[in-house]
Order: structure tokens, then sequence, then C-alpha cells
């Protein structure tokens, strides 16, 4: 890839079209594109996640993970192209089981917060799954290989327990939605 960035405007996209890796040109609203970007931004709100005390081993999990989201874009980049392999889906598995294993079991649904990492890891959840499903519409258009899906669907529920497992390092617990909420001090919009 040396010298391939070397200019970063080129102007080849002012009539709404972009370059994929294998020289062709799709239009910027394309189904594959919208797969891209929601890859592309997960990757950045995990850098953003990354900017936050985390413990050693998430911060490698989460820079091993960039880099494989990276793959997936690039591989997102090239049709009939395959870059994320079933191991990589497989380290997911491996965090998952790793890293659930000191939870608590759950007995109600979690609101996202607590601490600001754990509400970080929360919006790289939702982004995740949002791209899962951008994934999933143009797999429904387009053959796609299994891994980038398989891979989306883990890594939203790996998010889901880093969450869980940073609120418990800032020395929190889960925020637990609660059931039949007292909603009698809610101030109700005036007539």
């Amino acid at each position: 890839m040396g010298h391939r960035l070397s200019k970063i405007a080129t102007r080849t996209g002012d009539a709404g079209t972009t370059g994929l890796g294998d020289g062709s040109r799709t239009g910027k609203d394309s189904l594959r594109i919208a797969a891209i970007g929601d890859v592309d931004e997960l990757n950045s709100q995990i850098g953003v996640l990354l900017t936050e005390a985390l413990p050693a081993d998430v911060r490698d999990a989460l820079l091993h993970i960039q880099h494989d989201l990276f793959d997936l874009g690039g591989e997102l980049s090239i049709p009939g192209y395959t870059l994320l392999q079933p191991g990589q889906v497989a380290q997911l598995d491996a965090w998952l089981d790793h890293y659930n294993a000191g939870l608590p079991r759950l007995a109600e649904f979690i609101l996202p917060g607590g601490s600001r990492a754990a509400a970080l890891a929360h919006i790289c959840r939702t982004v995740c799954r949002r791209a899962e499903r951008a994934l999933v519409a143009l797999g429904a258009m387009e053959a796609l290989n299994e891994a980038p899906r398989q891979y989306l669907n883990r890594l939203s529920d790996l998010m889901f327990v880093l969450a869980r497992v940073l609120n418990r390092v800032d020395g929190g617990s889960d925020v637990l939605w609660q059931r039949g909420r007292d909603t009698a001090n809610i101030p109700k919009k005036s007539d």
C-alpha cells in the first residue's frame, strides 16, 4: 500500500460515486458503502473508548478488534474477497467466555450507562448492531462470506459484556432497568 494514499482529495467522488478496492465504482448510497461506513464508525467509536483508562487486557482486546474491523472493511471494499477468517470469530467467542465468567447472572435488563467507559462500550454495541443490520441487508442482495456477519454478531455481545466488566472495574455495577418504576414524579407535558 506504500504510496497509495499520497493524495487524499482526489475529487473522483464529487459525482456521488466512490471507488472500491477492486477498481470498480459504486454509488455512495449503496448498501455496500453503508455497511463499510457503519464498520468504520464502529472502529472510530472503539477508538474513543480506547481514550479511557482501561485494564490492559481489555485495551489489548480492543486494539486487536480494531485491526479485525479494518480487515472486515477491506473485505467489504473488494466484492468476492475474503479477509476476515473464522479464527477471528473464535477469538471473540474466547473473550466472551473469559469476560462473562466473572460476571453475576442477569435477572433484569441493563440500561446503557454507569461509568463513562461502560457507556462508551454500550455506544460501540449499538453501532455494531447497526453495522450488522447493514451487512445483513447487503447479504440479502449480494453473496457475502459468513465470517463478517458472525463477527459483528459476536462483537456486539462482547461489547455488552465489556460494558458490564468496565462498570465493575470502576467500582460500580450494572444499571438495572426497574420494572414498574414509579413515574409519579416525572413532569407531565402541559396541555
